[in-house]
């Protein structure tokens, strides 16, 4: 296959930053698309130019690292996929591909397609946890929890926080993003502790941090990788709502 490559270049995020166009052949439409930014990598660095800078790591859409954004929509063209499991097969020999590092005002541009995300986990840092005993573990049938519950909690908690959700709303918003990492503890017996103080130290982080308000377009849960449903923001908003009212008497 051959490819034309206009990536994104940008040396920190207080300069401006421009797309350059790369021409890459020989291309097996087996080769995903992270090992294609690599051997184009390989190319520039042979000819001693700088390399372009992404984030990746587990390249198994488990880690939520590799935040491209690709012909326009995150992670690319296919459904419910991360960057790491795009492959050139997705695209058509000739192509021009279109690479951006995902925008939003709270994630800043590092270099080129890399961005800090820090601001989702100062998030999770604000009440993404539960008070536990020390010591051994529970007996596991100490806790029944119906099975229901438990599948819609394991649901919730497959957010890989890959940021594509704020990548792709018009506002910026992390609200999917939040409303997993809130309703899989709510869900569960061991995140009652803090139920009422965890929605609102989450949400109120999601605010400080610059993120903007879910309008209900649903257009992060259409990018998701792992199809974390909108109802996790209906559940959110009640959880919000109950908190501020019990927080008020």
């Amino acid at each position: 296959m051959k490819l034309t490559l206009k990536i994104w270049r940008q040396e920190n995020a207080k300069t401006k930053g421009k797309l350059v166009t790369y021409k890459l052949s020989d291309l097996s439409p087996d080769t995903s698309f992270l090992e294609m930014l690599d051997v184009l990598n390989e190319q520039l660095a042979t000819k001693g130019e700088p390399v372009v800078e992404f984030d990746h790591d587990c390249r198994e859409g488990i880690c939520g690292q590799c935040s491209l954004v690709i012909n326009g929509k995150a992670h690319g063209p296919e459904e419910h996929y991360t960057t790491c499991q795009t492959h050139l097969r997705s695209f058509n020999d000739g192509d021009t591909i279109t690479i951006e590092p995902f925008r939003a005002n709270s994630f800043p541009v590092i270099r080129d397609l890399k961005v800090d995300r820090s601001a989702m986990d100062r998030i999770i840092q604000a009440g993404g946890y539960i008070s536990s005993f020390t010591g051994m573990a529970p007996e596991a049938n100490s806790m029944p929890i119906h099975h229901d519950i438990a599948e819609s909690a394991f649901d919730s908690a497959a957010c890989i926080g890959c940021g594509a959700c704020v990548a792709t709303c018009k506002n910026s918003s992390a609200a999917l993003f939040v409303s997993a990492k809130i309703g899989h503890l709510v869900k569960l017996p061991q995140g009652q502790v803090e139920r009422n103080e965890r929605v609102l130290w989450m949400v109120n982080a999601h605010d400080d941090e610059g993120f903007g308000s879910c309008t209900n377009i649903g257009a992060c849960a259409m990018v998701c990788p792992q199809e974390v449903q909108l109802l996790d923001i209906t559940r959110m908003n009640y959880e919000y709502n109950r908190a501020v009212c019990l927080s008020a008497d």
